[in-house]
């Protein structure tokens, strides 16, 4: 079959094809999100035109924002269908480096394709080209390497045969899942070569589960029958293994107590009587007390990153650590017994060998018992007061007025503490995104945009700060343009709140976060209508100035943005000083000027580095 290589590479992404978890057949790329320059309009924008019927193209905005959209389709189908993102050579391919930190970083599949500067090098150096004196084949796609698990320039169309099948399974392996580059030199894609017609049969991906070690298994379920107190952590492996309900009867017949992290919130029902809360520094004092005083600690499709354990702060010194993850790279930090495998292949296994041990009632009960503190805590933050609302009030609201198949979603600044530590979810399924991985201001409306396009239930809710807002707002109008719906809750507090506090909080003057804080040269600067903004940018927007107010415009807009099929902003003004807090430790680096170094210096040595006998 005579093909360009750009003909080639999109007639195979039409012919992968994906097995969701729920068993179903899918498009593994269901959509590609385009930004043309002269390094990819002739080539790959003209394949993609020839075949525009099969794989939709979407138009992004900024090649950043579209190549995030792209991370939260992944992340809204559990990592079963992957978004393709394309730009121009140069500036417009650097812009999707970011991206592909925040894919990298939360272990999700992406693909990116960016232009790249000729082979054969007959015009150089090209518009957008930036040369390296000593290595002519560094291009501006190198940048990529460090953010990629898996990079190739091809440069000769046949390089695909051997380049496509390795494409296939990084993105499809639940261990090594992540973004992809492909960089393709714009004299290339244009190339033909007659490809083999196999390369373009259909192929469906179906997750892979490996099994454990059973000498290892055999470990690990001495380790737990030997345990008094121990502790069940859920990561976001259970959510793309499709394993909460196989874990919750696990937790169950054994009476173990159960905690989230960031990644595998919302697998668990609010009111379950072993669920103690999410874990960490923005997570609950209630699953922060059990990991305290748990002596194991069970930890399944989780990298234990340090927001999850306090900077290695949240468990006992002398507690023992048991992994379960597909990851061998994840399994083994910490000096973990790590059994290496499938969540759902593994704790089936590890159930059957289990017997009717079971863990001491009393321990059980502690954490309804913790939870229901917390709770307490919590409904004294949602209650309703006078003026702006508090970012926890906000959540409550729309909290309160989500239904089980809704989707929530934020990334950065202090909303991911409100909603990890306050959302009380109701169905048990994964309905929320929080983006704490690589912490990417800006993801909470482009990725709203992805998901908005993958599920076909419910409303996507995103919460983002001004800052957020103002960092990358463009997606705005890709995904009102492109009429795919979802409500933006916009919190206004006048400045980088989050960061503000740990400024002050460690003794430092307030310096460069909130407007009042930063250097102008006007009296009185200006402000940002946001409500017009967005509405420029094509969305229906609300305001609200308090919680009635607030929790009346959050329907309206839901409702809004279903009727219409466009984005719906609510623009609310939030008291910038209130937060929820773990009461956890988080390691930041504190100069000895400063008041906070005192704390610092006493909470270092609780540091605990566990390392296997």
């Amino acid at each position: 079959m005579k093909l360009t290589t750009a003909q080639a590479l999109v007639a195979w992404l039409i012919a992968q094809r994906s097995e969701t978890l729920d068993g179903r057949e899918a498009p593994l790329f269901p959509a590609v999100f385009a930004i043309f320059g002269h390094g990819n309009v002739l080539g790959l924008g003209t394949a993609l035109h020839e075949r525009r019927a099969e794989l939709p193209v979407w138009r992004g905005h900024a090649e950043e924002g579209m190549a995030l959209a792209a991370v939260g389709y992944a992340k809204a189908t559990h990592r079963r269908q992957v978004g393709v993102a394309t730009s121009s050579i140069g500036p417009g391919a650097l812009n999707m480096v970011t991206a592909a930190g925040v894919a990298h970083a939360n272990r999700l599949p992406l693909l990116l394709l960016p232009g790249d500067t000729f082979t054969g090098r007959a015009p150089d150096p090209v518009l957008q080209q930036v040369e390296h004196f000593g290595d002519p084949t560094v291009t501006v796609n190198d940048a990529f390497r460090a953010v990629s698990r898996y990079f190739d320039r091809v440069t000769r169309p046949e390089q695909l045969i051997a380049t496509l099948p390795q494409v296939a399974g990084v993105l499809t392996d639940p261990a090594d899942a992540g973004p992809v580059v492909l960089a393709l030199p714009q004299d290339v894609q244009a190339e033909t070569y007659d490809f083999p017609d196999t390369l373009f049969e259909p192929v469906l991906h179906r997750l892979t589960r490996p099994r454990p070690d059973h000498r290892a298994l055999a470990e690990a379920v001495a380790a737990l029958r030997a345990a008094h107190r121990p502790l069940l952590i859920l990561g976001g492996g259970v959510r793309y293994s499709g394993a909460g309900r196989i874990l919750l009867e696990f937790a169950e017949k054994h009476g173990i107590p159960i905690v989230e992290t960031t990644a595998g919130r919302t697998l668990v029902p609010h009111e379950h009587p072993l669920y103690a809360g999410p874990l960490g520094i923005t997570g609950s004092a209630s699953a922060n007390a059990m990991a305290a005083d748990a002596d194991l600690v069970l930890a399944v499709g989780t990298r234990l990153q340090d927001f999850t354990t306090a900077s290695w702060t949240v468990f006992a010194p002398d507690v023992r650590l048991v992994t379960i993850n597909v990851a061998r790279f994840d399994a083994v930090k910490h000096g973990a017994l790590a059994v290496v495998g499938d969540a759902e292949a593994t704790v089936c296994e590890l159930a059957g060998r289990m017997g009717k041990w079971r863990v001491d009632a009393e321990w059980t009960a502690r954490a309804a018992e913790q939870r229901g503190a917390w709770d307490a805590h919590i409904d004294e933050l949602r209650a309703p007061t006078p003026g702006a609302p508090s970012y926890a009030q906000v959540v409550g609201a729309v909290n309160d007025l989500s239904g089980p198949s809704d989707y929530v979603l934020t990334a950065s600044g202090g909303l991911p503490g409100e909603l990890v530590g306050g959302w009380r979810a109701t169905g048990g399924a994964p309905t929320m995104d929080v983006e704490y991985g690589f912490s990417c201001m800006g993801y909470e409306l482009a990725g709203a945009w992805g998901a908005a396009m993958a599920r076909t239930d419910g409303v996507v809710t995103t919460l983002l700060g001004d800052g957020s807002y103002l960092m990358l707002n463009s997606e705005l109008f890709s995904a009102a343009f492109a009429g795919h719906p979802f409500v933006a809750v916009v919190c206004d507090n006048d400045g980088y709140a989050v960061i503000a506090r740990l400024q002050e909080g460690q003794g430092g003057e307030p310096f460069n976060n909130f407007y009042a804080d930063c250097r102008t040269t006007r009296e009185q600067p200006p402000r940002v209508d946001f409500a017009a903004h967005a509405a420029a940018l094509g969305c229906a927007a609300f305001t609200a100035a308090d919680l009635d107010e607030f929790r009346d415009a959050y329907l309206r807009a839901r409702a809004t943005a279903m009727a219409e099929q466009r984005p719906a902003v609510l623009v609310v003004r939030t008291r910038p000083s209130s937060w929820t807090d773990a009461g956890a430790w988080w390691e930041v680096g504190v100069p000895e000027q400063l008041p906070g170094r005192a704390a610092y210096d006493e909470a270092k040595p609780r540091q605990v580095r566990y390392l296997r006998p």
